[in-house]
């Protein structure tokens, strides 16, 4: 597949059972419906899928399962979460392992952040290790890498081929979308500004919305490349509403029950995440009503 990651590219959940083991049918199902619905790539792994609460071999096995399931149809990002190059590394091959297309790996955060030099190290010794492209996710406020750093990292770093945007910082993402080659992809990770993320000229999204509503956001990224501005926005609107019934500390908790709302199967938060309580859930399915999303 291409090097370069675009489009709409939902991070999935990890659907998981009482006693926290990834359920591989609901998985696949969720494939199958994100497939159905025009997404351009799939990502596992990530925040939204839990990541950081599964082991290597729970990354590889999930990674496995959507692989298997994706046939080749769209590329495949898998997520690293780690806090150490040799956890990262021994992560990310697993990965490779499993036959994702592409690695999105955050930054080391725990606490002791790496300067620009030692990040750049970090990413390069990632993509040496595996071989695969590797997509920077800075998504961490306490160790963002700045545009400067970023774009060192495009110079310098062979495998990595783009970055996804996080932190709902425009500003950045505006000063990152103005400077980058045409080499390397700007993904916008800001749920409740894709439209504009895309105007400015944002290469695609990795963004849990996109989970949530995949034809929504399909639909916005072929107005906005269409010029169907109008379009755009009534669609954003929409996006919007729903990112804000979801945003919270137990993000995933709650794109789990919009999930189930839509009779689709998210299974349960990684443990000691909350499950979502009543008032919460009341208005998921509100949100998820107006958005005509509601399973009936």
């Amino acid at each position: 597949m291409d090097r370069l990651v675009t489009g709409i590219v939902p991070p999935m959940v990890t659907p998981l059972s009482a006693d926290g083991a990834i359920d591989r049918a609901a998985l696949a199902g969720e494939v199958e419906y994100l497939l159905d619905r025009g997404v351009h790539g799939l990502c596992v792994t990530g925040s939204t899928g839990e990541g950081h609460a599964l082991s290597d071999e729970e990354v590889a096995e999930v990674a496995r399962v959507v692989v298997a399931a994706v046939r080749g149809r769209v590329p495949v990002l898998g997520g690293v979460i780690r806090n150490s190059t040799r956890t990262a590394v021994r992560c990310a091959q697993g990965l490779r392992a499993a036959g994702v297309d592409a690695l999105q790996v955050t930054p080391v955060h725990y606490l002791f952040a790496p300067d620009g030099d030692a990040t750049i190290v970090y990413y390069r010794t990632i993509g040496a290790a595996t071989g695969l492209p590797v997509y920077v996710y800075n998504v961490i406020p306490w160790a963002a890498i700045e545009p400067a750093v970023l774009l060192r990292l495009f110079a310098e770093v062979p495998a990595v081929a783009g970055v996804k945007q996080s932190g709902g910082d425009m500003h950045k993402l505006a000063d990152l979308l103005a400077a980058v080659d045409p080499h390397h992809a700007v993904l916008s990770a800001v749920d409740d500004l894709l439209l504009p993320s895309f105007v400015l000229g944002a290469q695609g999204a990795i963004a849990a919305v996109l989970t949530a509503a995949p034809a929504q956001a399909v639909a916005l990224w072929d107005a906005v490349r269409a010029g169907r501005l109008d379009d755009a926005r009534r669609l954003h609107a929409t996006l919007l509403a729903l990112w804000r019934a979801l945003e919270g500390p137990n993000m995933p908790a709650r794109l789990k029950v919009a999930l189930e709302l839509q009779g689709r199967r998210g299974g349960l938060p990684a443990q000691p995440q909350a499950a979502v309580g009543p008032a919460e859930r009341d208005t998921l399915r509100r949100t998820l009503g107006a958005a005509g999303l509601l399973r009936v």
